[in-house]
């Protein structure tokens, strides 16, 4: 098949929806299938530009990390577009993608499918602060309806959120299809090299959290849990792993609770080169977000043999489940504290925990995944 993947966001902008891309793209490839992908140009290029179409695009003055695409760029190419006789168009994000994808899609005449990455109902509001949650939350619902109904189908990584969107009254056929683990995931990261490289004692206990760092990751939680682990593990170090638009507001706030030796801002670290070494430098990772359509960074974490105190919310219930990588704790900060501080004190427990995890992980190989997706696109061309 010819594919056309359209997107507002790809690497050198690192997050999930990138990584996402990168994965199935490289797959899907694999399995002789040609895939193009129109994406914003940053002015920097990513380390596979192969068949990426660049958009000029704008900086958006509220989030200086993403871009908006020039729709009408775009539309300028039509007769190239139609040259190539793609058989079917995957949107990525729900912006200028989306809106390119459903007009390309009349225009050329093949079907248009989504992926839908993001828990708006819950991820809204932290950027429109001045507004009534309740408010976003309805405007983020009708958005998200609006959008899925126009689809041809539409992807999403867990069950969780397929029951969320139906909720919203969404009636496009959905296919729960999650993004998968890579087999680099899985080549084993230098944990001394690591330490030695970021100034980190062999010896001390180090807690990971790596992903964008931005409100809904709910960051601020893992903070007042390390508050309390600080009272029973004095030399605990918080490393977190990321750029984004909270990250300001939790150094003043690391500042706030006295906090500044127990925390280590390590910014965005090389996905090729560095990531896997960080993973397998930290004795646990922590995560407690509530929006997360699957949660990828677990399975990444518990791929370098990390064992995993997380919340279960939305799509990581589809992701975790107990004692296989994972010890799942509540939202409530004496809990998810004496977790970590147990796991910390019981050495063998911690250690099988991690194993487990990375026997769990192979479950979640990205080769399998790329092929369901094949097979829901080639569903969606028979039906058009």
């Amino acid at each position: 098949m010819k594919i056309l993947m359209i997107s507002d966001v790809y690497f050198p902008r690192v997050n999930g929806v990138s990584t996402s891309i990168e994965t199935f793209r490289r797959n899907l490839r694999q399995l002789g299938h040609t895939v193009h992908l129109i994406a914003p140009d940053y002015g920097l290029v990513s380390a596979d530009e192969s068949e990426v179409k660049r958009v000029p695009a704008r900086r958006i003055p509220f989030d200086p990390e993403d871009r908006f695409m020039s729709f009408k760029w775009v539309m300028s190419k039509l007769e190239d577009l139609r040259a190539e006789k793609y058989d079917i168009i995957h949107v990525q994000t729900p912006f200028v993608a989306h809106y390119l994808g459903i007009k390309l899609s009349a225009l050329l005449g093949i079907p248009c499918v989504e992926t839908y990455h993001t828990f708006f109902e819950e991820y809204l509001y932290h950027y429109v602060p001045f507004a009534p949650k309740s408010l976003m939350r309805t405007l983020a619902k009708r958005f998200s309806r609006h959008q899925g109904n126009r689809l041809s189908g539409m992807v999403v990584p867990s069950h969780p959120m397929l029951h969320v969107l139906r909720a919203y009254g969404i009636e496009t056929k959905i296919e729960v299809i999650p993004t998968g683990i890579e087999p680099a995931s899985f080549e084993l990261g230098n944990r001394a090299m690591f330490r030695e490289q970021h100034g980190i004692a062999q010896d001390r206990p180090v807690l990971l959290f790596v992903g964008r760092v931005a409100h809904e990751k709910n960051i601020g939680f893992l903070l007042k849990v390390l508050v309390k682990v600080k009272a029973q593990i004095p030399n605990i170090l918080f490393v977190i792993a990321g750029e984004g638009p909270a990250r300001k507001s939790l150094e003043d706030e690391v500042q706030k609770q006295g906090l500044t030796e127990q925390v280590k801002f390590m910014g965005y670290l090389n996905r090729l080169t560095e990531l896997n070494n960080c993973y397998r430098a930290a004795d646990m990772f922590i995560f407690s977000s509530r929006t997360e359509t699957q949660g990828l960074v677990l399975l990444e974490a518990m791929a370098q043999g990390t064992p995993v105190v997380s919340t279960a919310e939305l799509g990581t219930r589809d992701v975790l489940q107990e004692g296989q990588g994972v010890w799942i704790a509540q939202e409530d900060a004496d809990e998810f504290s004496g977790k970590i501080i147990q796991l910390w004190a019981d050495e063998p427990t911690r250690l099988k925990l991690g194993q487990l995890g990375r026997d769990y992980a192979q479950e979640w190989a990205a080769a399998k995944q790329a092929v369901r997706v094949a097979g829901f696109y080639q569903s969606m061309t028979a039906a058009a």
